[in-house]
């Protein structure tokens, strides 16, 4: 049952919610941070309301075996967030998938948040439509960043090498460079970002998207974050950078270091979250088709159960409970095939880790990446994925889940 405070504060939260400018949202971060900007009394009610949703704070935790630090948005209460940026402005640079989404929350949040990019060019016509105003909170990059003190480099990583030359000059000493993907400085001698020596240099990485950094926030969950420091100059980058963690929409954040997580990205993208599922979904449906399966039939036992039973099962409790979950036969089956996959699958990821860490990869990406060709070379890479009978199949099934809506909507 629940207790009398955590009534009261639900019945505050909704008295909030009814009176929000904008449309209710579910209860979340971003609520209160709007309540909390306004007058003295929504303010009162943002700091009792807040407790309710905010139960956890930094800890020390013991991940199967090794101790690591966790800290969370609970030891940073908007009030406590806000005054801490107070004399700052968060120059906000690209407004790709993470300044979407990043951008969005760190305003809902009541930070003073500025974007920077092309004018004129597309990322500004949808700034525009987000509600930022040119000449306000909407400039070209080179004055977003000249009005700056935190400098949110998130143009995409080839962008980031070719801009460097004209922003670098203008990271002066006083201000913070911030990234959220280690590539441009691990990988310097490719990139050619060489970062000030007097400024702090921090990173914070949601993982995920900037589209999921923006629906968790609105949901009030968060992302889940790492955080790191490659440059420390004022004895606060650290501070620095979980602060911005949470008021960019994490949930809770983990210390790692500019390189690790370069590593761990590349290497997990090309991998079994992107890369590898690709193929091993390919591979498994063209042998049941081979064999006289129908396209149905092998993309429902392919990617449909996958996605939709049993991968679900495994993010909420854990692969020995989807294995529990499963048939008696199923079960057997997987556990005496999941070393043989092991075994099989251990020479290539050590192939890729070794790819990713002596910039093979990288060397890869940027060529590709900065080619002037490179949107129509994409789009060629996925409408060739999208033509695959797989994915064509896929379509068909999908529209006959009960919760379909069509892809246009």
């Amino acid at each position: 049952m629940a207790s009398i405070a955590a009534r009261s504060a639900s019945k505050a939260f909704r008295q909030v919610a009814k009176s929000a400018a904008r449309p209710a949202q579910t209860a979340s971060y971003s609520l209160l941070a709007r309540a909390a900007t306004r007058a003295p009394a929504s303010r009162a009610l943002a700091a009792a309301v807040a407790p309710a949703f905010q139960t956890r704070g930094v800890k020390t935790l013991d991940f199967a075996g090794t101790k690591e630090t966790v800290y969370e948005r609970a030891d940073w209460p908007l009030a406590k967030l806000q005054d801490y940026f107070k004399n700052d402005t968060l120059a906000l640079i690209g407004y790709g998938s993470q300044g979407h989404g990043q951008g969005l929350n760190a305003r809902d949040n009541g930070l003073n948040v500025i974007v920077g990019v092309r004018k004129d060019g597309e990322s500004w016509r949808q700034a525009m439509e987000d509600g930022w105003v040119p000449g306000e909170t909407l400039f070209p990059i080179e004055e977003a960043i000249n009005r700056g003190t935190i400098i949110m480099n998130l143009l995409s990583d080839a962008a980031q090498s070719q801009t460097w030359p004209t922003i670098a000059p203008l990271i002066t000493k006083g201000k913070t460079l911030y990234f959220s993907h280690g590539f441009s400085v691990v990988y310097k001698e490719d990139t050619h970002v060489e970062v000030p020596k007097d400024v702090d240099v921090i990173l914070v990485a949601p993982k995920g998207s900037g589209r999921t950094v923006r629906s968790l926030f609105k949901e009030g969950r968060g992302i889940n974050s790492s955080i790191a420091v490659w440059q420390d100059v004022t004895g606060k980058a650290k501070e620095k950078a979980i602060a911005i963690g949470v008021g960019i929409g994490s949930g809770y954040m983990y210390e790692t270091t500019f390189e690790k997580e370069v590593y761990s990205d590349l290497y997990g993208e090309r991998g079994v979250l992107m890369g590898a599922i690709q193929g091993l979904f390919l591979a498994q449906y063209q042998v049941l088709r081979k064999n006289g399966h129908t396209p149905s039939e092998a993309f429902n036992e392919t990617v449909e159960e996958a996605t939709q039973s049993l991968y679900p099962l495994i993010g909420a409790k854990g692969m020995d409970y989807m294995y529990n979950a499963c048939s008696t036969t199923a079960r057997r089956g997987a556990l005496d095939w999941a070393p043989i996959f092991e075994k099989a699958n251990l020479p290539i990821f050590e192939q890729l880790y070794q790819s990713v860490r002596d910039g093979t990869e990288t060397r890869k990406s940027l060529e590709y990446n900065g080619r002037s060709t490179y949107r129509e070379d994409l789009n060629r890479e996925l409408a060739e994925i999208n033509d695959q009978e797989i994915w064509r199949a896929g379509k068909v099934v999908r529209s006959l889940r009960p919760d379909y809506k069509p892809e246009s909507e």
